[in-house]
C-alpha cells in the first residue's frame, strides 16, 4: 500500500484518544509502522526482493506538512533528484517551508525544512515549485537545451500552460527558462 500519514490525517474518523489508541494498536500487531515521532506507514513490499521498503522522503515531508499545516517546496538538490535532473539522493533532503527551521533524522537520511517566504513555497500547482528550485539550483549558466529538454519531458504537457501561468512571480531568468521548457514546437504555442 505504501501510505505515509499522520494522526491529523483521521482526525474526521474519531476522538484523538481512541485514534492514538486505534494507531498504537496497529502498531503492536506491525500493521503500520513508524517513521518518525508522530509519523507512520502502511509497509511497502518490494516485488523484486520481496522485503519491507522504507517510505519516500517525500511522503514523510508531506506528511509532516499536512501535521503541522505549512506549505513546503523541495529545495535544491531534492528538486533536482525529483524531477530526475539528478540520479543522485541528496544525504539531506532539504524542503522550503512556511513552518519553523526544523530537521529530522530518519534511517536513511536527515530532512531539513527551512523557514522560506510563503511566495517560494505556495504554488497551485506543485511541479511550478519544482521546477524553479531545479532552475535556480542549477543557476542560469547551468540550463542548457538538454536540460530544457529534460523537464520537458518531465512536465506532463497538460499542465505547461498552467504551470507557466502559476510561476509568474519566479525570478526573471527562471521565469525566461520555463517559458522555452513550456513551449511545444517551434513556433512557440502551447498544446
Amino acid at each position: 500500500m505504501g501510505w505515509v500519514f499522520s494522526p491529523m490525517d483521521l482526525a474526521n474518523i474519531g476522538s484523538r484518544s481512541a485514534i492514538g489508541l486505534a494507531l498504537y494498536r496497529l502498531e503492536q500487531k506491525k500493521k503500520i509502522r513508524r517513521a518518525i515521532r508522530g509519523i507512520f506507514y502502511y509497509p511497502k513490499i518490494g516485488k523484486l526482493l520481496g522485503h519491507e521498503l522504507l517510505p519516500e522522503i517525500d511522503q514523510i515531508a508531506q506528511a509532516l506538512a499536512r501535521k503541522f499545516g505549512w506549505h513546503i517546496q523541495p529545495g535544491g538538490a531534492t528538486a533536482l533528484n525529483l524531477i530526475g535532473l539528478s540520479t543522485q539522493v541528496p544525504a539531506r533532503a532539504v524542503y522550503l517551508s512556511t513552518g519553523p527551521n526544523r530537521t529530522y533524522e530518519l534511517p536513511t537520511t536527515i530532512l531539513i525544512f527551512q523557514h522560506s517566504a510563503l511566495k517560494e513555497t505556495n504554488f497551485k500547482h506543485p511541479e511550478s515549485g519544482l521546477m524553479i528550485q531545479a532552475l535556480k539550483a542549477l543557476g542560469p549558466k547551468r540550463i542548457t537545451p538538454e536540460v530544457m529538454a529534460k523537464i520537458r519531458a518531465w512536465l506532463d504537457p497538460s499542465l505547461r500552460k498552467r504551470v507557466l501561468d502559476d510561476s509568474r512571480s519566479a525570478t526573471a531568468w527562471v521565469y525566461a527558462a520555463i517559458q522555452k521548457i513550456a513551449r511545444n514546437d517551434a513556433q512557440g504555442y502551447f498544446v
